[in-house]
């Protein structure tokens, strides 16, 4: 009697599965376990100023060969004094939701360059108010960005990392609100947002994983940004940070960064498919 698990198998279903190659992320032999970017190419959405310009400050400072932000707006005061530091920091006019706009900027970064090998899904709103109020637009937005956005990324980057041999790597931005509620400014479809990044980084994982591209996510708690300065001055901010058990204390976006770098990097080979709370115990609120 034949094993169980070859029963009922179509003969062309089996024979594809066999035939696919598989591409191992191990690197080789001589590799030397160092946690750096050099000679890596890396995309981030949403990279001209918050988090993911911190991050593009961490991944430079380690050595990416070149790093591009791919963002809608245009670059501030911010981008061009990290700018002047790291001239192989570059921006390209990208809007993430539509998907045609997105392949044209990961095609512009592969001509400049020759390759790109990661990509860090980054951009992404938020709207703070009771559920009772939100609309169906605001939702369309929220889940248009975070959620369709972050995964048409992921997809296009992948195909091209497929098509060039690229043991590539993805990184999502999650957050803590995956988890567990905001108490200090609730948004239930944020939350959602985030939890489908989350959640499809796991399966995505397993499905590339054969074409050795790793994909993974991290979940930032209060990090000081444009969409968060106000958090601190809430009038109970003292009192709250007295209770508080944690870090009493928004993050500087670059204390994401080294979290992102590894992910990215040829050191978390066998890293895939996981979620990095970095939140200061957020959770404790």
């Amino acid at each position: 009697m034949p094993p169980v698990a070859t029963e009922n198998v179509a003969p062309d279903a089996a024979k594809s599965d066999t035939s696919a190659p598989y591409l191992s992320t191990l690197p080789a032999n001589d590799f030397s376990w160092q946690i750096t970017l050099a000679e890596k190419v890396v995309a981030i959405t949403g990279a001209n100023r918050g988090i993911g310009l911190g991050i593009a400050e961490v991944c430079l400072a380690n050595l990416a060969t070149n790093v591009y932000s791919l963002d809608l707006m245009e670059p501030g005061e911010e981008f061009a004094t990290l700018q002047k530091r790291y001239p192989n920091f570059q921006f390209i006019q990208t809007d993430v939701t539509s998907e045609e706009s997105v392949e044209k900027a990961i095609n512009h970064v592969v001509e400049a360059t020759g390759r790109i090998d990661g990509l860090v899904a980054n951009a992404g709103m938020t709207k703070h108010q009771p559920a009772l109020k939100f609309e169906r637009p605001e939702l369309e937005q929220l889940f248009n960005l975070n959620v369709f956005g972050a995964y048409f990324c992921a997809q296009i980057a992948a195909r091209k990392f497929i098509e060039l041999g690229i043991k590539g790597s993805i990184v999502m931005t999650s957050s803590m609100t995956s988890y567990r509620p905001n108490r200090a400014a609730p948004s239930a479809p944020y939350g959602a947002t985030k939890a489908a990044v989350r959640n499809m980084c796991h399966t995505l994982a397993m499905e590339w994983s054969k074409h050795g591209i790793r994909v993974n996510s991290i979940s930032p708690g209060f990090v000081r940004t444009a969409m968060t300065y106000y958090v601190e001055t809430a009038p109970d901010w003292d009192l709250k940070m007295q209770y508080y058990g944690g870090m009493p204390r928004l993050a500087d976006p670059r204390e994401l960064g080294g979290a992102y770098v590894y992910l990215l990097s040829d050191s978390s080979s066998y890293t895939s498919g996981i979620d990095i709370p970095i939140a200061g115990i957020v959770g404790a609120w």
